[in-house]
């Protein structure tokens, strides 16, 4: 296949990313369709530009830094479009453009490996029009980032292989400090990676001296910026915070929401290895039938380029369905996402490579003959391995074809599902249905449009600078919906713990509270005045109660607070 030029691949990055942009208008304008992460993330961004105390440091640390960072001009954007943040479509745009761009990488691949035109762009298609891809790239979710910087190190790391080029090796080290800022999934591919270029590395290097320091350069290379941006990040939240990993110490953390809503436990291992099996098939249902085939072609070649997909994206899949089997995270779909580009590039990779990768500099140990050789040649290699290459191709390319509706299909399960399910609704409204299913879809996908009329009446009280107190456990989405975001006192302003022990001297006049049980738990609100939402505590009357439209969400209670002017 003739390289895309740079105009076609900007063509298809801005084509893509227009169509994840407009599905994002579509579900959060359109139908109030916003995930709970997303927009959390989108408030967090908001708090650190248009707070009452604005500061960097306001992103917060329980989630890496880089999604809330990458949306910033977006947020900035806010003043002049408050829908940006009202429906959180500053998160989405972000995970469009970079859908967008996991997109060009999927694509960049096929090129890669000088597959046929329609080879390459059909597989690119089946990745980019994936239910799942188009549905996470245009919710404002860290998977979107997180799938970008995970191909860019797949095909990166896969052209290293051929062309033993440094630059090669050290983009995908970036890549995957990128990806643990977006991720701390990262973590698992990195460690697979640099133990493939260990091993590599050693055995290229057979019979010359100082092969254990050629082998231990590389691991550097690949594994030094993952390395630099976990202790950066660490002593970063540790100097600011006090905690070192929010995300498992804070109580905002994934395990104070594990112990406040349960996890799965030692009596459960047999259903979480289950679920991880069945949310791996149905993101990638083509996954058993390519790999035992696409790793036997590979054995039979000698083409080491299939190591690093079935590493690098199964090492994701194997820490996600580790930690649910411990009871360490939740049972969601969207944790499995990698098997869709794990199936890509194996689909892919049924032929071997043809031609010669682009490289600035390829070193001693390139492979410029296809297929690709990371070992010594063994006794198999010189025999045919394919008769028929173009019809494997397309055998591959239909096994992915087909695989979109059954992704599509699994997606309308509820115990597998329990993210996108309501996606069924949304889609396909049946206002006929009465049925206990379909109401909760509709309660699902309505999640936080009690949140945006909180927001609403707020804003029209028109309240000065810090006069409503709230912690953003679930204040998140009203805060994010408002127009005027420095009307609320958060955790994030430094003077919030002096202002929740005296909010009437401190100007505040209005707490927005929720029920003290489940999440509620951990609201500071709450923690400092247990039976506020009961009562007042003593420091509040009752203002206005408004009952909760969306699922998973509490009834509101705004108190006003006593003496307050």
């Amino acid at each position: 296949m003739r390289r895309p030029s740079r105009r076609t691949l900007w063509c298809v990055f801005l084509t893509a990313a227009l169509f994840y942009c407009l599905a994002a208008v579509f579900l959060s304008v359109g139908h109030g369709f916003v995930m709970g992460d997303a927009l959390a993330r989108v408030q967090a961004t908001e708090a650190a530009l248009f707070s009452r105390d604005p500061h960097l440091s306001a992103i917060g640390f329980v989630f890496t830094p880089l999604t809330s960072l990458a949306q910033l001009p977006f947020v900035a954007l806010s003043p002049l479009f408050p829908w940006l943040t009202h429906w959180g479509l500053s998160g989405a745009f972000m995970s469009a453009l970079f859908m967008a761009g996991a997109v060009i990488m999927i694509l960049g691949i096929g090129t890669d490996r000088g597959l046929p035109g329609w080879m390459s762009w059909g597989v690119t298609a089946t990745f980019a029009l994936n239910p799942m891809i188009v549905f996470y790239a245009a919710n404002g979710m860290s998977e979107a980032p997180f799938l970008f910087f995970l191909c860019w190190a797949v095909r990166r790391l896969m052209r290293w292989m051929r062309t033993d080029d440094v630059h090669d090796l050290t983009a995908c080290g970036v890549a995957f400090g990128l990806a643990y800022l977006t991720r701390y999934d990262a973590i698992a591919p990195a460690v697979a990676a640099g133990a493939l270029v260990f091993v590599v590395t050693y055995r290229r290097a057979a019979g010359e001296p100082h092969r254990t320091h050629a082998a231990l350069m590389d691991l550097v290379l690949v594994g030094a910026p993952g390395a630099v941006a976990f202790f950066v990040w660490a002593l970063t939240s540790w100097l600011i915070t006090g905690q070192a990993f929010q995300q498992f110490t804070s109580q905002y953390g994934n395990a104070s929401i594990l112990a406040q809503e349960g996890g799965a436990g030692e009596s459960e291992l047999l259903a979480a290895v289950e679920y991880s099996f069945g949310a791996t098939l149905i993101l990638g249902p083509a996954l058993p039938v390519l790999i035992p085939i696409v790793a036997a072609l590979a054995w039979r070649r000698r083409d080491g380029q299939v190591l690093v997909p079935l590493l690098l994206f199964g090492a994701v899949l194997g820490f996600q369905a580790l930690s649910y089997a411990s009871g360490s995270t939740f049972a969601f779909l969207r944790f499995y996402i990698a098997a869709i580009p794990l199936a890509a590039v194996l689909g892919m990779q049924i032929v071997a490579a043809r031609g010669f990768p682009p490289s600035r500099r390829p070193g001693r140990h390139a492979v410029t003959d296809a297929p690709a050789r990371a070992f010594p040649p063994g006794r198999h290699a010189s025999r045919p391995v394919f008769g028929l290459p173009e019809a494997a191709m397309a055998g591959a390319l239909c096994l992915l074809v087909t695989s979109v509706p059954l992704t599509a299909w699994g997606m309308t399960s509820q115990p597998m599902a329990v993210q996108e399910y309501a996606l069924e609704e949304v889609l396909f409204p049946d206002p006929d249905d009465a049925s206990a299913y379909n109401a909760d879809q509709r309660r699902i996908a309505a999640t936080f449009s009690t949140g945006r009329t909180m927001a609403d009446y707020l804003d029209a009280m028109r309240l000065p600078r810090g006069a409503v107190l709230m912690d953003t456990v679930y204040g998140f989405a009203v805060a994010a919906a408002s127009r005027y975001p420095d009307q609320f006192v958060v955790p994030s302003d430094r003077d919030f713990v002096r202002v929740l022990n005296r909010p009437a001297e401190r100007g505040v006049k209005y707490i927005l509270t929720v029920p003290n049980s489940g999440r509620g738990v951990s609201d500071a609100v709450n923690r400092r005045y247990p039976t506020i939402y009961e009562n007042g505590a003593g420091i509040a009357t009752l203002w206005l109660e408004m009952p909760n439209a969306g699922a998973g969400q509490p009834d509101w209670r705004i108190y006003r607070v006593l003496g307050a002017e």
